[in-house]
C-alpha cells in the first residue's frame, strides 16, 4: 500500500511530523479504494512576500485504473492554510470527495451498460 505513496515538499525542509501525517491520510485513501495504483502528495508554501504568512498549497493526485484525479484548492482566501495541518486536512477532504464521485460515477457507468434482461429475452412473455 505505501509503495505507490510519494511525498514531495517543495520550498520548505520536509517534515517527519508532517510527512507521517500526510501517509496516514493516504493510506485511508487507499483502504476506500483498492485500486489506486499511484498517490503523489505535493506540499509547497510560497515566499512570504507580504506581512502575512505564505498559504501552504497541498496537491493530492490519485491515479486510478481510467483516471486521474488532483485534489488541489488556491487557498488564498483561507486563513487556516498557513497551517500545514489544516491545508493537508482540506487538500486530503477534497481528495476523498473526488475519489467517492468517481467510484459512484464508474458504479452508475456499469449499470446505465447492463442488458436489460427483459428486454432482450428470446422468449417473451406471453401470458395475459
Amino acid at each position: 500500500m505505501t509503495e505507490g505513496i510519494q511525498i514531495v515538499f517543495r520550498d520548505l525542509p520536509p517534515s517527519a511530523t508532517l510527512e507521517a501525517n500526510i501517509q496516514r491520510k493516504a493510506e485511508r485513501l487507499f483502504r476506500l479504494h483498492s485500486n489506486i495504483t499511484a498517490c503523489r502528495i505535493t506540499v509547497q508554501k510560497p515566499p512570504a512576500h507580504h506581512h502575512k504568512g505564505g498559504h501552504y498549497h497541498i496537491r493530492v493526485d490519485l491515479h486510478v485504473p481510467g483516471a486521474e484525479l488532483v485534489a488541489a484548492r488556491d487557498p488564498e482566501d483561507d486563513r487556516g492554510h498557513e497551517n500545514p495541518y489544516v491545508a493537508t486536512r482540506d487538500a486530503f477532504r477534497a481528495a476523498k470527495r473526488l475519489l467517492q464521485e468517481h467510484v459512484r460515477r464508474q458504479r452508475d457507468h456499469r449499470h446505465d451498460r447492463a442488458p436489460d434482461v427483459a428486454a432482450s429475452s428470446p422468449f417473451p412473455e406471453t401470458l395475459a
